[in-house]
């Protein structure tokens, strides 16, 4: 069995003020996208300046945020929120929606794009392969705090799990945390960062990010407790992620088989 590390929630306290280490991922997560963009600048035609990143990355930070946090308002949690609207704004009794945060990005760079005069899936297919790693580090954070446990682990699978000390039960469970930190970040972040390297047809960057998240929520989600105000479904086994992943997976590959019978590339292989 695995050994939970414990590690403090906080990761810096001075009086009254405490800085989580899940909000330290955020930033860490949007500073990373702002690195790693800049290698790419060259690959937006006609290209970025190092302004227009600046810009780009603060709309889609605040696409991430806003849209989150509505996201997990409308998908997840909406009676309560509706009985009690000034709850939205309490982020510090959690609440965050991958699905809302994606939306929420989409809205950002169209607007960017608007106001630039660009077009959309120009920046977008920039975007996609920026955001893994920062997704990765959310779930690194999720994993600190000790929240969106997985399930308990059969007898002959305890050796994959571990006890979480925030686990009332402390019943013995599958880390899904690391499992969508490894998937949804390092191995997302690889598939979109290589395939982006070389000359695709516009859509095709985005629609291989939209595809292969999908599929990765969509598996680890069978490893991962429901939200507890929801449950399953339907079937017994059916999560309201898996739900909002199987639209990501069909315009994912409708993306794909668009762009390439289109076959317009927008990107330099050698930038």
């Amino acid at each position: 069995m695995l050994k939970y590390p414990a590690i403090d929630p906080v990761a810096i306290s001075i009086g009254p003020i405490a800085i989580h280490w899940y909000g330290l991922m955020y930033i860490f997560g949007i500073a990373i996208a702002w690195f790693l963009g800049r290698s790419r600048l060259p690959r937006v035609q006609p290209a970025l300046s190092k302004d227009d990143l600046s810009d780009l990355v603060f709309y889609c930070a605040l696409g991430v945020i806003l849209g989150g946090r509505l996201g997990y308002v409308l998908f997840y949690d909406l009676p309560v929120y509706a009985e009690n609207p000034l709850r939205i704004f309490q982020i510090w009794n959690g609440g965050m929606s991958f699905h809302g945060g994606m939306l929420g990005v989409i809205v950002g760079i169209w607007v960017f794009a608007k106001r630039r005069k660009r077009t959309f899936f120009s920046l977008a297919d920039f975007v996609a392969p920026l955001a893994p790693i920062g997704l990765g580090l959310g779930r690194l954070g999720n994993f600190i705090n000790g929240e969106l446990l997985g399930k308990p682990t059969s007898p002959d699978h305890e050796w994959l799990g571990m006890i979480f000390p925030q686990d009332p039960m402390h019943l013995v469970r599958y880390p899904s945390q690391l499992y969508q930190c490894f998937l949804e970040g390092l191995v997302l972040f690889l598939i979109v960062w290589f395939f982006s390297r070389k000359p695709r047809p516009a859509m095709a960057v985005s629609g291989m990010f939209l595809l292969w998240y999908g599929i990765f929520r969509f598996v680890v989600e069978f490893v991962r407790l429901p939200d507890p105000q929801l449950g399953y479904l339907a079937f017994g086994w059916l999560t309201m992620g898996q739900v909002l992943c199987l639209p990501m997976i069909i315009i994912g590959l409708a993306l794909l088989i668009v762009a390439y019978n289109k076959k317009t590339p927008i990107v330099n292989s050698n930038a």
